[in-house]
């Protein structure tokens, strides 16, 4: 597959960027599907964007405070389409999109979701997870709807809860699996 027939990534970001770290490695592995055209944060001090920036990606940051938010997105949709973004994938962008974004991007978003989905929609997942005694926990990489963390799952990976799991230690083996599986899963969607 040749450079500039690889799909155009944006991610959204809000913080570290780890998984968006993840999604770069794979889109530079020989005959990768896809290409990240921009790394977006509504934190501009989000640690992520200078990593992106010092791989080379282009980035774009705005805090939506004392702009509202449908001019934020206004701004951050320009700046999608002017980078020739095709699929974004949310990678930890802690910001609920409204219905209008969603509607503009349709079938085009992908959301990685640290419990396995249909459970535990929303924040606290591991420790929601412990409270309620189950045996495994894990992550879903999902099609994001206007209903929060309820379109489609596309792939799932699950990790034991150990015995004296806290929330941290389930949280770091969920995020090795979060590392492993959003890479792939949208390798998978972009070859659709």
């Amino acid at each position: 597959m040749s450079a500039d027939k690889r799909v155009k990534v944006g991610i959204l970001i809000s913080g570290r960027g780890s998984n968006m770290q993840s999604l770069v490695a794979a889109s530079q592995a020989p005959g990768a599907a896809y290409e990240v055209a921009l790394v977006a944060s509504d934190k501009p001090d989000a640690a992520g964007l200078a990593w992106a920036s010092e791989q080379g990606i282009a980035t774009f940051a705005l805090s939506p405070k004392g702009i509202g938010k449908p001019a934020y997105e206004a701004a951050i949709d320009q700046a999608l389409r002017d980078a020739g973004v095709e699929i974004i994938a949310l990678a930890g962008y802690m910001r609920l999109l409204s219905s209008a974004f969603v509607a503009r991007w349709r079938g085009r978003i992908l959301n990685i979701h640290p419990s396995l989905l249909p459970l535990y929609k929303g924040l606290d997942t591991h420790a929601r997870a412990i409270a309620a005694g189950d045996g495994k926990a894990g992550c879903s990489v999902h099609i994001v709807t206007e209903e929060l963390d309820d379109g489609e799952v596309l792939g799932q990976a699950d990790v034991p809860i150990l015995p004296g799991d806290d929330t941290a230690a389930l949280a770091a083996r969920v995020l090795v699996e979060e590392h492993r599986l959003y890479p792939q899963v949208l390798t998978e969607f972009v070859r659709r």
